[in-house]
């Protein structure tokens, strides 16, 4: 899943999953952007290298790096980078992030005025529900509160 590299071999870990799929092949999109951050691009970095998942979005900050707190007197401590983490197939998260597979450019959404807004509801002869707005609201109320 990831390993790391550090100044000391006791910095140097790695930690492996099995081949199983528990998805057993349900396609996966992970959705990341600047706001991705370490474990989410550790998880993200893996389903990728395995071909597990589809990375979707924009780059991710890139914050791949183990830090260790050393303590010290008086209540203070020292917080030092001991390692830095690496997916599966060996490239570095640290300021480089996760690329994702398919590239989604911010965008600023605009509303645009529907030229036909029509409805079953406005149609002669259609279905009705069996339920008035409010018992629908209410039975939707009560399975939210009951889960």
């Amino acid at each position: 899943i990831v390993y790391t590299e550090g100044r000391l071999n006791n910095a140097e870990m790695r930690f492996t999953a099995t081949e199983e799929n528990p998805a057993q092949g349900v396609p996966v999109v992970i959705l990341i952007n600047e706001g991705t951050a370490s474990a989410s691009e550790i998880v993200s970095g893996a389903l990728q290298d395995h071909r597990r998942a589809v990375i979707m979005g924009t780059q991710s900050f890139g914050k791949g790096s183990v830090q260790t707190v050393l303590p010290l007197a008086n209540d203070r401590g020292l917080k030092l980078t001991t390692a830095l983490y690496y997916t599966p197939s060996g490239r570095s998260i640290q300021a480089q992030g996760i690329t994702p597979d398919i590239e989604v450019k911010p965008a600023r959404l605009t509303p645009i005025e529907a030229k036909l807004q029509i409805k079953e509801a406005d149609l002669d002869g259609h279905l009705e529900s069996g339920q008035t707005p409010e018992s629908d609201s209410k039975s939707t109320t009560e399975s939210l509160a009951n889960t």
